[in-house]
């Protein structure tokens, strides 16, 4: 139980109003760091990356499906993957909400794994999503994106992920990259995000924010998502159910 001050309607009113000023700062401030992310250098892409398709192979360019600018959302799932990332699915679950409007904007939006395209089209039917998944199992796409490493890689702790280089031990991680598609059909790399990065796509994360308990979660960033669970096997734990009341 939250242990927040009870007081009278005034000094609630006063209270919540000086607040008001922060979360404008906030919005203020997120507006800028927009405004500036818009204005980062760019870096052309110079490789003709082939993607695995339900229509066939297609390549980067053709992911764009006619829009000038295309997100990639990088979805843990290497090849012969025996897990189902939890986190991948959290943001997932919140894509095609978003992309029944993002498309009316100019904007394609893409799952891309490294897993051949057979191994991971039945996950997505058992979720029951709808957005377009790729495999870029034929291509180095994921390695130059920097969100997959080759076992050398790891064993030479030569692994960089989110601008930083240290070692680590897994072969697949998450990430958002964004592209531009100019008219002339060059393609540029405009932005990445990783780790944390990935947020502000989360919608649920937001609603919680809003709450007296808000997320909720405690402990190092690696088990802050101990309580998220693949959205269709809530029903099945109940024992999730009496951990989060409680």
């Amino acid at each position: 139980m939250p242990n927040n001050k009870i007081v009278s309607r005034e000094d609630w009113f006063q209270a919540h109003k000086a607040h008001l000023a922060r979360e404008k700062e906030l919005t203020r401030f997120r507006d800028r760091v927009a405004a500036e992310r818009r204005e980062l250098p760019w870096l052309k892409i110079r490789k003709d990356y082939v993607f695995e398709t339900e229509q066939g192979p297609k390549k980067l360019a053709d992911l764009f499906g006619g829009a000038s600018q295309l997100i990639v959302y990088h979805f843990m799932f290497g090849p012969g993957a025996d897990y189902r990332c939890e986190g991948c699915s959290f943001l997932a679950d919140h894509i095609d909400g978003a992309n029944q409007h993002l498309k009316h904007h100019d904007v394609s939006l893409v799952v891309i794994s490294r897993a051949p395209l057979a191994e991971f089209l039945p996950y997505r039917q058992r979720m029951v999503w709808k957005f377009d998944w790729v495999s870029s199992y034929t291509s180095d796409f994921n390695f130059d994106m920097q969100v997959s490493f080759t076992d050398k890689q790891i064993a030479d702790g030569d692994t960089t992920y989110n601008f930083e280089q240290r070692a680590r031990k897994s072969k697949d991680l998450p990430g958002t990259s964004v592209f531009y598609r100019d008219e002339k059909g060059d393609i540029f790399l405009t932005f990445m995000s990783r780790s944390r990065g990935g947020d502000p796509l989360i919608g649920a994360y937001h609603y919680l924010d809003l709450t007296p308990k808000g997320r909720n979660e405690t402990g190092p960033y690696h088990s802050l998502m101990d309580w998220v669970r693949l959205h269709d096997e809530y029903a099945d734990r109940p024992e999730m159910q009496d951990a989060c009341c409680h």
